[in-house]
């Protein structure tokens, strides 16, 4: 439990915050600033299925931040997709899948760990943009550090690697068909050990945002695609192709993040917080 002088913070902050945002995320970005500014966090991750919710939480934290007298700047994953051209030359040269952005394998993420140390420190950084509709890199920004708060937010974030290799059995059709000699899943587990645990490895602490299981990453999934124009959306069979290229690491985290993260966020079927959970207490 936060005390009493803690929990007048929380209430301070999360009343400042969108009032049209879900009133269970705008209290949980207040509990988690207050916390980080107690105990001096840096630099945070979110994690947790598609359609979870980081997006959102990440928002609301960089508001809640801003509430606290914190410089808060909040950095996609997915802003680190490589661009389409850099994807189909992966694909071509390791293997087919790597055309699809999503898993390991697709981000650039030298420059990913580049930007979360440069952001602590002052000068300007450039952060990339990515358009998912267009499926491609967009226009970068350019923000000026030093930042107080460093906020990392992706499907992945905090994803160890299983040990997968090229026997490993199929556990979806995607993977039966169009991987079946296991020479992808073994790359995207490799990959996921050898540049993106340091990654990791930077963070303070790490937030997971715990799904009820694969069909509501698809239905959420499928909510958001509602919001992008017609002739860009996925529809039901695409989508849920696409969630397949997610589906071995989702189930893998919903069986190991939660043991280790630092904040647990158990979400119902209708999205709804169901729980938090603190690995520890937040005073240490």
């Amino acid at each position: 439990m936060i005390d009493g002088e803690a929990d007048a913070d929380v209430a301070r902050v999360e009343a400042a915050l969108d009032p049209a945002a879900p009133p269970d995320y705008r209290r949980l970005a207040a509990r988690l600033v207050v916390a980080w500014a107690r105990s001096g966090s840096r630099r945070v991750g979110i994690g947790g299925g598609q359609g979870a919710g980081k997006s959102t939480l990440g928002r609301l934290i960089e508001a809640a931040g801003a509430q606290r007298g914190l410089r808060t700047v909040v950095v996609g994953l997915d802003d680190f997709y490589l661009g389409r051209a850099a994807r189909r030359e992966r694909a071509r040269s390791i293997h087919p899948l790597f055309e699809t952005r999503g898993p390991p394998g697709t981000h650039d993420v030298a420059a990913l760990g580049s930007a979360l140390d440069a952001l602590l420190l002052p000068g300007a950084v450039v952060l990339p943009r990515f358009d998912k509709g267009l499926d491609d890199r967009v226009d970068a920004v350019s923000v000026e550090g030093p930042f107080d708060l460093v906020v990392l937010e992706g499907w992945c974030v905090g994803a160890r690697a299983a040990g997968t290799d090229r026997v490993s059995p199929a556990i979806n059709d995607l993977e039966r068909r169009a991987d079946p000699d296991g020479r992808w899943r073994a790359e995207v587990d490799a990959r996921l050990a050898r540049d993106y645990a340091p990654v990791w490895e930077r963070l303070d602490e790490l937030v997971f945002l715990q799904v009820p299981g694969l069909d509501a990453v698809r239905r959420w999934r499928g909510q958001q695609e509602a919001s992008l124009p017609t002739e860009r959306r996925l529809d039901a069979v695409a989508i849920d192709r696409f969630v397949q290229h997610f589906e071995r690491i989702t189930l893998g985290m919903l069986e190991d993040v939660p043991g280790r993260a630092d904040w647990t966020v158990v979400l119902a079927d209708d999205h709804s917080v169901e729980a938090v959970v603190r690995a520890r207490s937040e005073d240490a």
